[in-house]
């Protein structure tokens, strides 16, 4: 019986987090239950690389917590904490990495698979909008950006 309540807890945080994600604030709860059980924990020491620049990527990943350095060579690009995610087009679309990711801090994070969501994209289309908004967004701040240095 404890066991089962402990599945059902991390369940529900599970869901939470993903709640408290940009990529799936619209998205239902009962949907997110679904995507929730696709959350595989993973750890990384300080300094440990979770991919590399030009691996195929399958996977994104969720920063439970810690922090991830996204890097080229020795040049950060970015820090990541705690409710970030990252290497998410990977969900989508099997390329290679554009950068390298290494734990900054010792970290837990959640690990979702191109296959599973595939097939959940197949019942669940509402978590494919979360997606589609995002990569907008990008896109639309991707010309944005180019506008600007047209003009300048």
């Amino acid at each position: 019986m404890a066991s089962s309540t402990m599945d059902r807890l991390l369940l529900v945080e599970k869901v939470l987090l993903l709640k408290s994600l940009s990529l799936f604030k619209d998205t239902p709860e009962h949907i997110l239950a679904d995507l929730a059980p696709l959350m595989q924990e993973v750890e990384y020491e300080k300094g440990e690389e979770v991919f590399g620049e030009n691996e195929i990527g399958d996977c994104m990943y969720i920063i439970s917590s810690g922090e991830i350095r996204i890097h080229k060579g020795t040049t950060t690009l970015a820090i990541l904490k705690e409710k970030e995610v990252f290497g998410e087009l990977s969900l989508l679309d099997a390329e290679t990495r554009s950068a390298s990711a290494t734990a900054h801090t010792d970290c837990t994070l959640f690990r979702i698979d191109q296959e599973p969501f595939y097939e959940l994209l197949e019942s669940r289309p509402e978590v494919a909008r979360g997606f589609i908004r995002i990569l907008c967004q990008r896109l639309r701040a991707q010309n944005e950006k180019a506008r600007q240095n047209q003009e300048g």
